[in-house]
């Protein structure tokens, strides 16, 4: 056996532990090095997929490598979402996930391939809309509380229209319903299309719809807005009060979109994403562009993310649960 000198078999090792370093230190100090991949889980054209190719073209022009949106839509968004929760935990697969993808699911759908809380590492809320309760103008009420008083009064006799059965429009309807103590009749559409069709005809009397889909019937007096879902009054509607205002206290649904790793991603490369995506979030560009999409663009640690979302699940599963919502 060769005796090396103490000095020559110190570097020796030193440089054998160096060889077996890379792999968590290095690659992850040059994260990224290869093009990421943003798997949107609806179809082209939404708000969600406006915003990941937006904050796409914003990271690769910063660090200089391609992102690529995959839109991988089906199941509210639930068969995206399991993509990414199956995904190498590299930061190379990201998922722009919703309200719907990552918090109701949980209980809507009882053989969810993928758990909303356990599989992810959230990285940071990007943003949030509240939705509106608007009325046929036909409808004997010009406040919410003489809605609540009018709904109080004729038990089933009103109807609200969402976008489907367990969409956000939806499940706000349910959890109107449950912490106003009132029974209105729920009818589910094939998007807001057609919802809106009936709404302003007057087949339907109520729904809880998007601020950007109502606004421009709310402006020609084809719909009445009543209140928002937030906690604080929507800078585009700014007369119309919040239902925590208006006799709810405590009410508050919002319409919300973030970005998700797989679970497992190395912490310093999701700190690394959450940073670069909150100073996207507050260039002028993408928050005037979607706050005249009446969005309110916000970003977040991945630890209030986190807690955030865990937030949602508990607020939506008995929502989902004492309505007895089923998945179309």
């Amino acid at each position: 056996m060769i005796d090396l000198p103490v000095s020559r078999r110190a570097t020796l090792v030193l440089a054998a532990i160096a060889m077996l370093l890379p792999a968590s230190g290095h690659a992850q100090a040059t994260y990224p090095n290869k093009a990421i991949h943003i798997v949107v889980p609806f179809a082209p054209g939404g708000s969600t997929d406006v915003l990941a190719r937006r904050l796409g073209d914003k990271l690769a022009a910063t660090w200089g490598q391609p992102v690529v949106i995959e839109n991988r839509p089906g199941a509210g968004g639930a068969l995206g979402a399991d993509f990414v929760a199956k995904s190498a935990p590299d930061g190379y697969t990201l998922l722009a996930g919703v309200t719907g993808s990552n918090a109701i699911a949980q209980a809507l759908y009882p053989k969810l391939p993928y758990n909303v809380i356990k599989d992810f590492a959230p990285v940071s809320i990007m943003v949030t809309a509240p939705l509106v309760l608007a009325v046929n103008p036909d409808v004997k009420a010009n406040s919410a509380a003489e809605f609540l008083a009018l709904v109080k009064s004729k038990p089933g006799a009103l109807s609200f229209g969402s976008a489907g059965n367990g969409t956000s429009m939806h499940l706000t309807g349910e959890m109107y319903k449950q912490a106003a103590d009132v029974s209105i009749v729920h009818v589910p559409y094939r998007g807001s299309a057609a919802m809106l069709t009936d709404l302003m005809s007057g087949q339907i009397q109520v729904t809880f719809g998007d601020v950007l889909v109502l606004m421009p019937q709310i402006q020609a007096s084809k719909v009445r807005a009543l209140a928002v879902t937030s906690k604080t009054r929507h800078p585009l509607l700014p007369d119309v009060p919040t239902l925590d205002e208006t006799g709810l206290k405590g009410f508050e649904a919002l319409s919300w979109q973030g970005l998700f790793a797989p679970a497992g991603t190395p912490p310093e490369v999701v700190q690394k994403l959450s940073e670069e995506v909150n100073k996207i979030m507050q260039s002028a560009d993408i928050k005037n562009y979607f706050a005249a999409q009446g969005f309110s663009v916000e970003g977040s640690t991945p630890e209030a993310f986190k807690a955030f979302v865990i937030r949602e699940v508990e607020k939506w599963t008995p929502i989902v649960k004492t309505a007895g919502v089923k998945a179309n």
